[in-house]
């Protein structure tokens, strides 16, 4: 059985005052904050990675797709069947839509999702040569295609650093005051600006693992977090130690976090039971 991740180190809720920010805060020390939080963590996160299972671009770039408004792990359970029947843009292109909507079902949204498969399938193979442009420029061309998309594909499967701004990314970034913005693009456009281009995908890696894990959207485990002393919202959840700790997930809570086929090099769990959360 693979070894077990670190686990976080809970701070006891008597020791943790919420960091007492400036206003304004200059840039100057926003800066220095958010890169503090990044290496913090480094630390707790050593591990993070994209937790959608793929191959190869186009595996990732159409299981990115339906990730919307679903888990990875769902994902993660639909695309081996998907990508067994069609592997190719060629295949997927000439999908029957019927057959294609009932493998996709289980990730919700299956018919507009069906749609946004075979199309963006159809460009790959009619303007792209089958192949998964490495240009953001072209990726968002592709029907169901996103800038939060496009940068999954770029920095996980061409080495192109870019900001992956999911509804964790943003609740988080929000809650630690790196930016006030609701619009992605410009939460994307601030966040960047904090950090050396280098730090950008695996900093979104660790703030995507921190918002599944510890920084809840209803119950974030304040009580139980790393980087507590750094965060100006804390105590917005729970923040006696022991029922916080009750609130983490994934491998933090005993269980295993989104991927079925972790990667040789990725310290991960086993196999979570068909139909978990």
């Amino acid at each position: 059985m693979p070894a077990k991740p670190p686990a976080a180190s809970a701070k006891p809720a008597a020791s943790v005052k919420p960091v007492k920010i400036p206003r304004p805060e200059s840039h100057a020390a926003l800066v220095r904050r958010a890169r503090r939080i990044n290496r913090e963590l480094a630390e707790v996160y050593p591990y993070a990675h994209p937790e959608l299972d793929f191959e190869n671009p186009f595996e990732l770039l159409v299981a990115t797709v339906l990730s919307a408004q679903t888990t990875d792990l769902r994902v993660n359970q639909t695309t081996p069947a998907l990508f067994a029947k069609y592997p190719t843009p060629e295949d997927m292109a000439a999908a029957d839509p019927e057959e294609l909507e009932q493998i996709l079902r289980p990730t919700g949204f299956f018919r507009a999702k069906a749609r946004s498969v075979l199309g963006l399938s159809a460009a790959l193979r009619d303007d792209f040569g089958g192949e998964v442009p490495g240009r953001i420029e072209d990726l968002v061309k592709l029907p169901g295609v996103g800038r939060k998309t496009a940068n999954v594909v770029l920095g996980n499967a061409f080495g192109v650093p870019g900001i992956t701004v999911d509804t964790h990314f943003g609740r988080l970034v929000r809650r630690w005051k790196w930016t006030e913005q609701e619009d992605p693009v410009k939460v994307e456009a601030e966040v960047c600006a904090l950090f050396p281009k280098s730090d950008w995908t695996m900093l979104s890696h660790r703030v995507v693992f921190h918002g599944r894990r510890i920084c809840h959207a209803r119950k974030p485990a304040c009580g139980a977090c790393p980087i507590a002393p750094l965060c100006p919202s804390y105590g917005e959840g729970e923040t006696d130690p022991e029922k916080a700790q009750k609130l983490l997930k994934y491998e933090k809570g005993g269980r295993p976090g989104q991927r079925l086929k972790p990667p040789a090099d990725y310290p991960g769990q086993p196999a979570p039971p068909m139909g978990a959360g």
